[in-house]
């Protein structure tokens, strides 16, 4: 399987459809990581570019991103990663099953496609919209990973809709490969967002990556903040 390829024609089948041009939004972030942590292999402060999408349907609803780091040299195109999801809404059966595809590319490295089937369980709280799921994960690498992920996502307007609170937060297990170890090590990994209303379409805010053994950093935890704009393309939500 291609791994360039796979991410780039499921965004490319979204973009043709008429529905997805009513629910995206297209954030631009300066991602800092570098200048706050000098021992990682970027060598230089990156633009990220991201395209997302929420969209119910009759089905149950369908989620998707996809970043763009322009973190190569002189500020080309360095990688590409994506994820799909959809929830099964069955009746008015509390939890959706819940299908999801991650995977990506750059130059000098892969970011591995993954491959994850469970359950979903949405809900509202107050001015707030929640959502958890749990789902095997299975790991396309050498050794093939079967393995486990929670992951919990929020998303809330405060202020009358001014300010916007959302994001995710995942945890989930996959192999050691390190030279001679052997058994699972645990990942978290997060993006809490807060975006400040400009106008009825365009936003500012910030994106903060959250990371714990994330696809090849340290064991250590880290935390990289971004400034970005946003501009909402949901016409049909107000």
């Amino acid at each position: 399987m291609n791994l360039l390829k796979t991410p780039i024609i499921a965004v490319a089948a979204l973009f043709t459809s008429a529905s997805f041009l009513f629910s995206q939004n297209l954030q631009f972030h300066y991602d800092f990581r570098h200048s706050l942590d000098k021992q990682n292999p970027i060598p230089r402060n990156f633009p990220v570019a991201t395209f997302e999408m929420f969209q119910p349907d009759r089905s149950g609803s369908t989620f998707m991103f996809v970043d763009f780091e322009f973190s190569g040299e002189k500020g080309n195109l360095n990688g590409v990663y994506a994820e799909i999801s959809h929830a099964f809404k069955i009746k008015d059966f509390p939890v959706q099953p819940h299908i999801e595809f991650n995977g990506g590319i750059g130059l000098g490295y892969v970011v591995e496609n993954a491959y994850l089937v469970g359950g979903s369980y949405p809900f509202n709280c107050g001015i707030f919209f929640f959502n958890t799921y749990l789902a095997y994960k299975y790991h396309n690498i050498a050794k093939a990973s079967h393995d486990a992920q929670f992951t919990f996502v929020w998303d809330g307007k405060i202020l009358n809709d001014k300010i916007t609170i959302r994001g995710f937060a995942d945890v989930w297990s996959v192999n050691r490969r390190g030279e001679g170890e052997t058994g699972k090590k645990p990942v978290f990994y997060s993006e809490p967002q807060f975006w400040y209303k400009v106008t009825k379409h365009f936003a500012i805010g910030t994106e903060v990556k959250l990371a714990y053994n994330f696809h090849g950093w340290t064991s250590s935890f880290k935390a990289f903040p971004t400034l970005g704009v946003k501009y909402d393309f949901r016409v049909n939500s107000e």
